[in-house]
């Protein structure tokens, strides 16, 4: 597969989980799938939007790669894609960004716990993870109903689709190098122009050898 052509499909893969971690982050807002009467009453760790602007806006704009991306240029140009394809390192870079973003503030949550209440207060009461392996602890919570569950469940998501997001947008890092350097094959179904494109690159790995 040329690079552009994996760039274009990697965008397009992006999309349900950028939507997906929009989506997380903004029913993390509604403790236990219930609106907050006070917005002190959210767990901190959902109002570092890590879902909307890291693996949400950030990682979105590798998606808008994939819908426009056009980094076919005439085949047999030297400059063929290359420009195209050191713009989405950049696009790439971004998402690596947002995406480690949304998996650190996740994993943070994790580790924190959620916030709930308890004598009439709302406040933390696990520290260090303690409550993962401890599921007795999760009755110390007074209410919002299953906030644990909710807390965990959605931070879980976030983690994963944001480790998820992380490895493709590195892929598209040095696949964009790939690109750059060697350049983009559009060739269609032409043999010669695809020949011609392969040998191009072998030689130049011969002379950066």
């Amino acid at each position: 597969m040329c690079s552009g052509n994996f760039a274009k499909c990697l965008g397009i893969t992006l999309i349900p989980l950028a939507i997906l971690s929009f989506l997380c982050n903004i029913l993390l807002l509604f403790p236990g799938g219930k609106p907050a009467e006070n917005n002190d009453d959210i767990t901190d760790e959902v109002w570092y939007f890590g879902g909307i602007l890291g693996s949400g806006i950030l990682v979105s704009d590798l998606t808008v790669l994939g819908n426009t991306n056009n980094c076919c240029g005439c085949c047999g140009n030297e400059s063929c894609g290359t420009r195209c394809m050191f713009f989405s390192i950049i696009f790439a870079g971004v998402g690596l960004v947002g995406a480690g973003y949304s998996f650190i503030v996740s994993a943070l949550a994790i580790n924190h716990g959620p916030k709930c209440l308890i004598n009439g207060t709302f406040t933390y009461p696990f520290t260090d993870g303690d409550y993962l392996s401890n599921h007795t602890m999760w009755d110390a919570c007074e209410g919002p109903s299953d906030i644990v569950t909710w807390h965990l469940t959605l931070f879980s998501m976030l983690l994963i689709m944001g480790l998820v997001q992380v490895v493709l947008c590195g892929f598209q890092v040095i696949n964009g190098l790939i690109g750059t350097i060697f350049g983009d094959c559009c060739c269609g179904n032409n043999f010669n122009c695809h020949l011609k494109f392969v040998f191009k690159n072998i030689l130049s790995v011969l002379f950066l050898l």
